[in-house]
Order: structure tokens, then sequence, then C-alpha cells
């Protein structure tokens, strides 16, 4: 019997012990999570509360939920992964436009998927992921605590938060780290033409204290019942830290879609963000935004969202995880877009006062 035992065990078919298994299990496993809850008056006062062109703070003159996940985390020497499940008005607001073909696709269930990935360890430097994952494009993120500002300019709200697909991160040299993606499309879970969609990022470290980066996208991103339009997209991304506490950060964006015209958008962000103490930072926006054709920006009217905006903030880091934020953001277009007091493009202008307690877990 002991000999049976030693060959399985050499073999590598013998069972650990229960003790053993489940701390091989939990090795490198975290969990976390995280709740934002939120207050926003708008005062273009929306009729049915929905604020128009976001999805923070979505929700006019309510007590709400911004974002709140669960997540649990692998990080292993060669492999790695993450599931998340969220709920939220912004989970609602970001997945509302997710393509509802067939019995088994749309937003019902995808909504509620932060994140689902594998990944594997393919070189020292090179990693391949697969599943639905955080979007690659742009600055600012999905979750308003790792941003310097809590709500997102115009650039980011249409720009994908999170993608389908495949990708290989590359890190080549200790500065530069390179990625490529193909995926379902521009944030689609969803399928709903027969095409899938090209990506690539080079993020470039020219010093501890600045950073350039690059992203594009190329893809079909017309549903199967249209005539195909390629939609093509460029950023470029800088991230400064002047000093110790001083954060800036710009972002310029162009597309473009041709099919039986061309139809293109652009817009440009700057961003900073000034440390006063260790718990208190404000934080400032610029901001411009130009989608005349209706691309990624579909208005009820005839009129495309062209604006521009800024914003101030104030971030007050509390103990065990809380933060507070407050901010106030105005925003003018150039044609009558907003509404006001319950009447679609009756203003040209927009402003809203929020307030936001975070605790990350």
């Amino acid at each position: 019997m002991n000999g049976l035992l030693l060959l399985a065990s050499t073999l590598g078919l013998a069972r650990p012990a229960p003790d053993a298994a489940r701390d091989s299990l939990r090795a490198g496993v975290t969990l976390s999570g995280f709740v934002d809850a939120y207050y926003a008056y708008d005062f273009g006062r929306p009729a049915q509360r929905d604020r128009a062109f976001t999805t923070q703070a979505a929700r006019h003159n309510e007590f709400n939920l911004n974002l709140a996940h669960i997540a649990l985390s692998l990080e292993r020497a060669r492999i790695r992964g993450r599931l998340a499940l969220q709920v939220g008005t912004s989970v609602q607001a970001n997945y509302a436009g997710e393509a509802n073909v067939g019995a088994l696709s749309g937003a019902t269930l995808s909504r509620h998927v932060q994140e689902a990935t594998a990944g594997l360890r393919l070189a020292k430097a090179a990693w391949l992921d697969a599943g639905i994952y955080f979007s690659y494009v742009g600055w600012e993120g999905w979750i308003s605590r790792d941003n310097p500002t809590y709500s997102r300019s115009l650039v980011a709200e249409y720009t994908p938060y999170y993608l389908s697909g495949v990708r290989i991160i590359w890190q080549p040299a200790r500065r530069l780290t390179v990625q490529g993606h193909l995926m379902n499309g521009w944030q689609k879970i969803s399928e709903d033409n027969a095409g899938k969609a090209l990506g690539a990022r080079v993020d470039f470290v020219v010093t501890p204290k600045l950073t350039l980066a690059y992203g594009g996208f190329v893809g079909n991103e017309q549903p199967s019942n249209l005539a195909g339009a390629t939609r093509w997209f460029h950023q470029f991304m800088l991230r400064a830290l002047p000093s110790a506490g001083l954060l800036f950060q710009a972002q310029a964006d162009y597309g473009r879609e041709r099919g039986a015209k061309l139809r293109e958008w652009y817009g440009g962000v700057l961003i900073g963000r000034a440390s006063l103490t260790r718990q208190v930072a404000l934080s400032a926006r610029v901001e411009r935004f130009s989608d005349s054709d209706q691309v990624v920006a579909a208005t009820t009217g005839a009129a495309g969202l062209v604006a521009t905006g800024a914003s101030m903030g104030v971030d007050i880091a509390l103990p065990e995880g809380l933060l507070w934020r407050t901010e106030l953001r105005g925003l003018r277009a150039t044609k009558r877009v907003f509404p006001k007091a319950g009447i679609p493009n009756a203003s040209r202008t927009n402003s809203v006062v929020l307030t936001s307690l975070a605790l990350t877990l």
C-alpha cells in the first residue's frame, strides 16, 4: 500500500491533504470591495431625474448608489484573474447601449459583471488575458476613487469603460508598455455584427515625473442591419507629476467613421489636482467636446453635442478607507441640447453640484 502511495505521489496523482489544498487555492487570492454613494442636484431639473450626457452621478435630486462592487483577484507567478460583480446607477447608465440580439444577450446580465478575466504569463514581461475587462482607452477609469475628479469628462464618457475580448500586455523595457486587443467592439459585450475590432495602446515613461501614451481603435461599429462604417479612433495622453502632491493630465481624442459619408468627432481635457495636506486635495478640469455628426454622442434633436466645460472639486480622505468628494461642474453647448425643467433641448447650459461618500473595503 505504501508503495502504491509513493508511486501515485511520484506521478503527481496523490491528492494533497484538505488543509494543503485549501491553502493552495487561497494562495495569491484577495477579496476587495467598493461602495460609492452620492447625491447630485442638476440645475436643469430633468423631469424623470435621469441626467443627460453622463453615467456618473446619473440621477438628479436623489440619494443613490453610483457604484458598488465586490471582487476576487488572483495573482500568481504564471496565472492571474479577477472576478468582480457590480450594481449602481452608473452601471445601469453605462450598459444601456448593450445590444439585445437573440434571447441570450443584452445588459440584463452583462451589466453586473464588472470584470471576469483569466490570464496566463506568456513570457517574463508578457501576459495574455481573456474575458470582460476594463478599457485601455484614456486616463479616466470606471472606479471614481482612482480618478482625480469625481465626475468624468465628456471624452471619457464617450469612449469605452469596458471591453470584451483578448489582450496581450507586453513590457519590453522598464519604461515602455505595449498592449494589443482583439475585441467584440467599442464597449460591447453582446455582439451585433459579424466583425471584430482591434485596439492598441503604448505607454512610455519619459521620466518618473512624465508619462506619454497613445491609444488607437479600428472596427465596424454598425449593427448587421445597417451598412458598415469603419470607425478609426486615436488619442494622445500626457501625465505629469511636477512636484509632490501635484498632478496634471491631458488627453486629446480624434475619431471618425467612414461609411456612405465621413463623420467625425474630437475632444480634449486638461485636469489638475493638488494635495493641500495628506487628507485634503483640490481638483479642477477644463474640457472641450465636439460631435456635431452624433457619431458617439446621440442627442434628442438634430443638433449634435458641441460643448465646453469646467469643474472644481474638493476631496477629503477620512479614516478607515472613506473618501468624501464634492464637485461643481458646468457645461456650455453651442446649441440647445440640454433639458431644463423637463423640457428637452431647452438650454445651452447645464450645471450640477454633487457630493459622494465612498468606502474602499
